[in-house]
């Protein structure tokens, strides 16, 4: 059976559950240092390695997190929150297990609208959002013969993010994703980074018989580490299942791993037979009070949400829905788009600007928004000076612009002024040399008369040359064609 009859006769169900690891300067319940990329042990203390005698307590930044992202999804906050153990042996957790919120998640409810390739809309609702530490890692390419452990990660804040099974295909699972990155980012609450490990996601699969209620057996995917792995594990997973049940097999409800390389998954053990986690209430922990002033406290701490964004620089600004998606979707390039257009408002041009030169720039020097050696004053000068008709945008991209950059000290008035670059405005003179270019070619009046208008640009193309190339090419455009139509 090809993809196409499967699709046909099958569908995908998909639930995430999203570990994001948050950007705390302090680990979830002690004062380690929460940092990525140092030596092997050398973040960890009595504390988070749960030696006997050792009592935690709760980071306030990672309650404002989970406070912050439940917010900006629709959640319910809870008002009265526990932790719990969850216990399970593995090298990785010292402590024999991990403090987590079982019965008592901080978010309920909630939901996330993601935005497809072809400009619809996915809304992907939430179970809930709870508080967690993560356990540390296991490294077993480290060593010819045995597996080391860095316990570095051991009690880092964790949100978990759990969807509804709302997905249905490998897709719709990649724009919610990205929307849940962008998000977390714009919140400034964890970087996204899947590289690094600070965004996991499990990926809960089934297939049912097309119009059957009931949903299939469920397969989880443990551990993605891309976006690209997601979608593929997703994709190789719906084939698979498919394929056991074309020829009459039954799907056990298990935990399998995903091989990146070979593009398929294998078992790693039966749900039925996974351990009981034992979770009891955290004896060493109290009662986490969210009152409404405290609410009331992170929201007015929080930024303008993405999608808000996104609808506000269309409607008030005009932005097309291609630009205002590449601001909103980054919270340092809306500040920089903000910080710029309360200086001019040429929305669009600062826009174009940003999309065109200014990432460029960033591209080839492969460096990030905050190294860009210009300052706001700069950029928006030189736009001014194309927008009002002192500069073409060729001279200021291609001449100017690498010229500021160069030599950031100056102004881009001074530079144009040095470099002989500012367009004459001189009505007068465009006036005169339409007149003598027309008087030149009247076989080409007169074509342009019977209706050929597409040679426009070469009465425009001969007053720009006479002219030396600094005249407006607005003015002159304007002034040849009412001549033309004269």
């Amino acid at each position: 059976m090809d993809l196409t009859a499967m699709q046909d006769k099958y569908e995908l169900v998909v639930g995430l559950e999203i570990h994001m690891q948050l950007d705390t300067e302090s680990k979830a319940f002690c004062a380690d240092p929460n940092q990525f990329g140092d030596d092997p042990n050398v973040n960890i203390s009595a504390i988070s390695l749960g030696h006997p005698g050792t009592l935690p307590m709760l980071n306030a930044q990672a309650v404002e997190s989970a406070i912050s992202l439940g917010l900006a999804v629709g959640s319910t906050i809870r008002e009265d929150n526990q932790f719990a153990r969850k216990n399970y042996f593995y090298a990785d957790l010292s402590k024999g297990y991990q403090i987590t919120q079982h019965t008592t998640p901080i978010c309920t409810g909630g939901r996330v609208v993601a935005r497809m390739p072809d400009g619809g809309e996915k809304v992907v609702n939430l179970t809930r959002i709870h508080m967690e530490e993560d356990a540390g890692k296991s490294l077993h390419d480290q060593d010819l013969y045995e597996s080391l452990v860095d316990y570095n990660r051991c009690g880092v804040p964790l949100l978990e993010m759990v969807t509804e099974p709302d997905i249905r295909s490998a897709e719709e699972a990649y724009a919610f994703l990205t929307q849940v990155r962008k998000l977390v980012r714009h919140l400034r609450i964890c970087d996204g980074n899947m590289e690094e490990g600070s965004l996991r996601c499990d990926v809960n699969i089934s297939v049912r018989p097309r119009g059957q209620a009931a949903f299939g057996t469920k397969v989880e995917i443990k551990n993605l580490n891309s976006f690209r792995n997601v979608s593929r594990a997703i994709g190789y997973e719906f084939e698979r299942q498919v394929g056991v049940l074309e020829e009459g097999g039954e799907l056990p409800s298990e935990t399998r791993t995903y091989d990146a390389q070979k593009n398929t998954t294998a078992a790693l053990r039966s749900k039925e037979l996974a351990n009981d986690y034992r979770y009891f209430p955290e004896p060493d922990l109290p009662r986490l009070v969210i009152d409404h002033a405290r609410l009331e406290e992170v929201q007015e701490k929080m930024p303008e949400l993405p999608e808000a964004m996104f609808l506000r620089l269309q409607s008030e600004l005009g932005l097309s829905a291609y630009d205002a998606e590449l601001i909103a979707g980054d919270r340092e390039w809306a500040e920089f788009y903000a910080a710029l257009i309360s200086k001019t408002d040429h929305y669009k041009a600062v826009s174009n600007w940003i999309m065109g030169p200014i990432r460029s720039y960033l591209n080839k020097e492969a460096i990030d928004l905050s190294r860009f050696p210009l300052s706001n004053v700069q950029v928006v000068e030189l736009i001014d000076l194309v927008e009002d008709g002192k500069l073409s945008f060729s001279t200021a991209s291609q001449q100017i612009f690498p010229q500021l950059l160069e030599n950031p000290s100056r102004t881009a008035l001074d530079l144009a002024t040095e470099l002989g670059l500012l367009q004459v405005q001189d009505d007068a003179l465009i006036v005169t040399l339409s007149v003598e270019v027309m008087s030149e070619m009247p076989e080409k009046v007169e074509e342009y008369r019977a209706g050929k208008k597409g040679i426009l640009g070469l009465f425009v193309g001969q007053v720009m040359r006479r002219g030396g190339g600094k005249l407006d090419p607005k003015a002159v455009s304007s002034i040849v064609e009412k001549a033309l139509e004269g």
